[in-house]
């Protein structure tokens, strides 16, 4: 993490709504774009970035679900973010990078795609390709450490063949399991605002 660079949008040029306490704000992909490309992005050090809530780090947040909506992907969260260990989740993602850019004048959108496409591919050993992540939304929250630093672009693929979603080592304890029982798993919050978002999508 020591050089990592992240993606980020200062705060303060962000809508009021995304940043609430706990937001949870259902929108098409095209809003998003038009709002972030307006506020402006930057990279700036992961380490100063996480004790820095002036910046939100845009995070993409990639949930699996089947067409039914009846079960959904999750794993036990034993990676690098030791705020968030032994805690499930249902976001597959991580942080945008440089290696995201092609050159410096990449726009917000195409930067946000590849980041979002790099996570899926370096998470999950296989996938079928044709089934494409759709953008629901944001949430974020500013009652946890992690919380106050990063916003969740929320996408989701809606899978008829599950058994075809093959999990990395990362996704640990990764299983497809009934929605409805999702509730009784000590989900981190950002796992059920991103609940929340997609009942109301």
């Amino acid at each position: 993490m020591t050089n990592e660079t992240v993606f980020c949008i200062k705060r303060d040029f962000l809508p009021e709504s995304w940043v609430q306490k706990k937001s949870v704000v259902p929108m098409g992909l095209d809003v998003f774009i038009e709002k972030c490309a307006t506020a402006g992005f930057e990279f700036i050090n992961r380490l100063a970035a996480e004790k820095d809530p002036s910046y939100k780090q845009i995070i993409p947040y990639i949930i699996l679900q089947t067409t039914d909506f009846e079960k959904t992907a999750i794993y036990n969260r034993q990676g690098n973010e030791q705020r968030l260990h032994d805690l499930w989740s249902i976001g597959i993602g991580g942080h945008i990078n440089p290696v995201d850019m092609e050159t410096q004048t990449t726009s917000f959108h195409q930067i946000l795609i590849t980041g979002m496409e790099r996570e899926l591919n370096e998470e999950l050993d296989q996938r079928p390709k044709a089934e494409l992540p759709k953008f629901v939304g944001v949430i974020s929250e500013e009652i946890t450490d992690v919380g106050k630093v990063h916003l969740g672009a929320v996408f989701r693929i809606l899978t008829t063949a599950p058994e075809k979603y093959l999990p990395g080592s990362e996704l640990f304890q990764f299983a497809w399991k009934k929605t409805k029982n999702l509730k009784e798993l000590n989900l981190e919050l950002w796992s059920k605002l991103a609940l929340k978002l997609i009942s109301e999508s």
